[in-house]
């Protein structure tokens, strides 16, 4: 692809968002970054992908943590700030690529090139998917649900200004109930290829 794109997915978990991402992907022939980009930041600077995936996407600890002229002491802190860095030299080197998470669709707002976009689905849709995916009961996916997008949201919040969900702050917000997550996936590639080709 000679023109850059970059693909920032944000999602409520359960709603599909990571396997919409990594289809989107492989329909443009894209490098897919979410936990994985952990690996290769670790690969790139020879530290432990263990230790850093620890702290991956976690909102900081306020009690166990402090700032000092500017400078945070918190391992959720660095791993983010690690994570932001990467993303932000990559746009600056012309590369395209899919991201989800990490608060990707405001850290490289400023790129031209950048289509953001917010999955979110129905509660009860969300909740038969990861009772199915993750093996769950009811209750367990009900606190499951709960306690990842508190995570997700808190993360998000945190590091930027632009609030985790607000459709307002993504170029494209789509209920991947609605149709399913194969038809969302369709829709999704004819609205980039749309953007694209502007």
């Amino acid at each position: 692809m000679d023109k850059q794109v970059i693909v920032a997915i944000g999602r409520e978990f359960g709603s599909g968002g990571h396997i919409i991402g990594e289809e989107i992907a492989k329909r443009f022939s894209l490098p897919f970054y979410d936990h994985n980009l952990l690996s290769q930041i670790a690969e790139d600077n020879n530290m432990d992908h263990e230790i850093l995936k620890q702290y991956d996407e976690k909102p900081r600890n306020r009690l166990f943590t402090r700032t000092v002229a500017g400078f945070g002491g918190s391992p959720e802190e660095n791993v983010a700030t690690l994570q932001f860095d990467y993303l932000l030299k990559m746009a600056r080197e012309g590369k395209s690529f899919v991201v989800v998470g990490r608060c990707a669709e405001s850290k490289l707002s400023k790129f031209p090139s950048l289509i953001s976009i917010f999955v979110l689905g129905d509660y009860e849709a969300k909740m038969e998917r990861v009772k199915e995916v993750y093996q769950l009961s009811a209750e367990e996916a009900k606190e499951a649900m709960k306690r990842e997008d508190w995570k997700r949201k808190s993360y998000h919040n945190y590091y930027c200004k632009s609030k985790w969900g607000d459709s307002r702050n993504y170029d494209l917000t789509i209920n991947s109930s609605k149709l399913g997550i194969e038809k969302t996936i369709d829709i999704l590639e004819q609205y980039i290829k749309e953007r694209i080709e502007e």
